[in-house]
């Protein structure tokens, strides 16, 4: 291919993903797919190594790169096939994260796969919002070990039935697994047209030429940082069971052909809390940094990650066996692995790389203290951004390992017994400096009934970092009637009181 035609062959790939994003956003029935947008969708080749995905979320993203082959293996595959998935330890990420693979077949080969992972806000753990503080893999809800829930096009109602059986709200449930099947439809439809506009050989040739200029580009990219060792630690401010200062530790080696080595030995055992992850969620955060130094152009194929290899001793914080709780590790400990590798990154190339951004997806889970009248909501909430050598932290944002939206505050109270009361930037929380950090935000809940809520957040105690002497961002506070909440909790609320919740500011770039 001419380097257009293959511009153009990786653009096609893209807008099968969009596409699919598309038909997801406007099927499916809860505020958190429909209004926060917290899905994905990508398309994989037939061995499973990614060829394209939409601009969605990091750590679905990465994770799925990094494990889907493993999964597909492990299947035979017919035409019209959908299986589901949340295991984290069978390719998962966290339970709410449901995942739906469909292969493409054109004239009876498989040529390729599509996907999409959604989070829903209900997977049948104990607590609304299926966020709990746990201690076990069990306590977050339903495992969904990879099932055919269609095959040959034709729905397994049993199957359906047992997942969303577990939910409290199955209606909502039902339309969003619906929206899932029907966007890999249009996936599969899409892209099993345009193989056969290439003809399938010519397909997998595209693909193969197509990943190998990717790793061009990101040896490239990537032998442009200095050679050499770099180290870098941060801390998790605690598990929710009482653990607290848990270290992440990067040695990370830089060749100076473009290869780069994450080694996380030396980094916390994993802990009873759930902020454990499995591997596949801590090489989405390290996937996506190096990602951010390679060019815009660069395809997000196999062949980007080609370059990078990562270790973390089995059993630690960042690679849990099972059955270690794992619903905070996708959310937070992801955050932390990429302020880590940052931090080792700024030690290289500190021109190039900006302070610590908040540091937390800033989870809150709630619904219905009333198992008589079920409601479950979910969202994460965001903070200041770091800044860096070019230009100041941007306030109130979502950054890093998340890309999702806020709800609208209409959509909020239009939907559940709650009325915000505040939603603002925390002015004087970003960390001084010659470029000042972003600012936080302030968001307060006014429970219009009883609830039973929970909050999963981080850099409440270990402040963002500034870098070059910049200031340190702010931390976070959690506050219920006025009262501090430690960073992971649950609590119950009665009608009338208020839950405020105070992210943190990003870090400052350079002296102020």
């Amino acid at each position: 291919m001419t380097p257009a035609e293959l511009n153009i062959f990786a653009s096609r790939l893209d807008a099968v993903c969009d596409e699919m994003g598309l038909t997801l956003r406007n099927a499916a029935f809860s505020p958190n797919i429909r209004d926060r947008l917290d899905f994905s969708c990508a398309v994989f080749g037939a061995d499973g190594g990614l060829c394209a995905q939409a601009a969605h979320i990091p750590v679905h993203l990465g994770s799925m790169a990094f494990a889907m082959r493993d999964i597909v293996g492990r299947i035979a595959w017919s035409d019209g096939d959908q299986v589901v998935l949340n295991d984290p330890y069978l390719g998962g990420t966290h339970l709410p994260d449901v995942t739906l693979i469909a292969p493409v077949f054109v004239d009876g080969r498989l040529c390729a796969f599509v996907v999409n992972r959604a989070h829903h806000a209900d997977i049948g753990a104990a607590s609304p919002g299926s966020m709990p503080i746990s201690s076990t893999l069990a306590d977050e809800g339903l495992v969904i070990e990879p099932v055919h829930l269609t095959r040959g096009g034709i729905r397994d109602d049993a199957v359906l039935r047992s997942i969303i059986g577990a939910t409290r709200n199955r209606t909502e449930s039902l339309g969003d697994f619906s929206a899932q099947m029907a966007a890999n439809r249009a996936g599969a439809k899409r892209l099993a047209a345009l193989i056969s506009a290439y003809a399938s050989d010519a397909f997998f040739a595209a693909i193969a030429e197509l990943n190998d200029y990717a790793e061009r580009l990101a040896r490239t990219a990537l032998a442009a940082i200095p050679a050499g060792t770099y180290r870098f630690s941060d801390q998790l401010d605690d598990d929710g069971q009482g653990h607290r200062n848990i270290p992440i530790v990067l040695t990370l080696h830089v060749g100076g052909d473009g290869g780069v080595d994450a080694d996380f030995t030396g980094t916390a055992a994993q802990v009873p809390g759930n902020v454990n992850c499995p591997l596949a969620v801590a090489a989405a955060a390290v996937y996506y940094v190096f990602r951010c130094m390679m060019p815009v152009q660069t395809p997000a194929c196999d062949g980007a990650f080609r370059a990078i290899t990562l270790r973390a001793p089995e059993g630690s914080l960042l690679n849990a066996r099972r059955p270690a709780a794992v619903a905070a590790g996708n959310v937070e400990t992801s955050t932390r692995i990429v302020d880590v590798v940052l931090g080792a990154l700024a030690q290289a190339v500190p021109t190039r790389v900006p302070a610590a951004s908040h540091g937390s997806m800033n989870n809150l889970a709630m619904g219905s203290a009333d198992p008589g009248a079920p409601w479950d909501y979910y969202e994460t909430i965001g903070g200041g951004m770091g800044a860096g050598s070019e230009g100041g932290g941007v306030d109130g944002v979502q950054t890093h390992m998340t890309n999702t939206l806020n709800t609208p505050v209409e959509v909020l109270e239009s939907r559940f017994p709650v009325r915000i009361e505040r939603y603002a930037l925390r002015r004087g929380s970003g960390g001084a400096g010659a470029r000042k950090g972003g600012d936080g935000l302030v968001r307060e809940f006014r429970f219009l009934r009883a609830t039973h809520f929970t909050l999963l957040t981080e850099r409440r105690v270990h402040a963002p970092w500034g870098v070059d002497g910049g200031d340190d961002g702010a931390p976070g506070r959690n506050l219920l009637n006025g009262e501090p909440l430690p960073p992971k909790c649950e609590r119950s609320a009665a009608a009338g009181d208020l839950l405020r919740i105070e992210t943190p500011g990003g870090g400052g770039y350079g002296r102020p």
